[in-house]
């Protein structure tokens, strides 16, 4: 019984198996429109696939385009090659303005970009184009039920470039060029004055400065120590009582304070 049974299994394979190879050699497009949406409903992504592939040419201009369209994007889609999602998503938005699908569409191309950001530490183009992609998406739907997931998305991507910003900085620090990790640091204020790095850089600019102060020549110590405790003065604007890095600064900040009594005193007696 058992036999007969797989027997049966494997000869319903070979005639599935060579159904498919036949719609996909004979010209008619009726079957294979058939075909592909079947496919694509059973969630066979990659047969459906090399089906769309050979009528979504044919079907352009035709009714049943739009329908077309959408399923080649969306298998696309649901096979993880968010390059052509994106890319296909984006046109059907573009060619089918008035459809039902739209906002679906729209969303699931921004998500597309999303999907193809790199980890912090790569270049952050790809990133900065889904944010863009995500905020239009967020702008033209403001109440769509994807809103929140949109927003997270955002969030998380910003996250990510100014991590590789706050990354980019600290190693000019580590490298112990201070002058430009300074400046770097200055540029990282301006363009990301909320992060969640925001202790971080306060703070390793502060130690920027004060390590160039007393590595100086000795005609410049003071006048970068006085620079150093108008950024220890500034990290304690933010962080009066505590933070991550409280009690480095405070270190820091006295030894500023000693180092600057001491120059005042010698100042006094020559």
């Amino acid at each position: 019984m058992m036999r007969f049974l797989y027997l049966l299994v494997f000869v319903l394979f070979l005639g599935s198996c060579s159904e498919y190879q036949k719609i996909l050699r004979n010209e008619e497009l009726p079957p294979k429109y058939k075909l592909a949406e079947r496919l694509y409903k059973e969630e066979k992504y990659k047969k459906a696939l090399r089906v769309f592939e050979q009528i979504v040419p044919k079907y352009r201009g035709k009714p049943q385009a739009e329908r077309v369209m959408y399923y080649y994007a969306d298998t696309y889609y649901q096979l993880g090659d968010f390059y052509l999602s994106g890319y296909q998503f984006e046109r059907f938005v573009n060619s089918y303005p008035s459809s039902d699908k739209k906002e679906d569409a729209s969303f699931k191309s921004a998500k597309s970009y999303y999907n193809l950001s790199p980890r912090y530490s790569l270049d952050q183009e790809e990133t900065t184009n889904a944010i863009e992609k995500l905020q239009a998406y967020i702008n033209s739907y403001p109440e769509s039920e994807n809103l929140k997931e949109a927003n997270d998305m955002v969030t998380e991507l910003r996250e990510k470039k100014e991590r590789k910003a706050y990354e980019i900085a600290k190693q000019n620090h580590h490298r112990e060029d201070y002058k430009v990790a300074i400046a770097t640091f200055d540029n990282y204020l301006i363009d990301y004055p909320g992060s969640i790095f925001r202790e971080k850089v306060l703070y390793y600019k502060l130690e920027s400065q004060y390590l160039l102060a007393i590595g100086s020549y000795e005609s410049l110590v003071n006048e970068r120590l006085i620079e150093a405790q108008q950024y220890y003065n500034n990290y304690k604007k933010y962080y009066k009582t505590e933070g991550e890095y409280f009690e480095k600064a405070n270190d820091i900040g006295e030894d500023i304070a000693s180092r600057l009594e001491k120059y005042k005193t010698e100042t006094k007696v020559k």
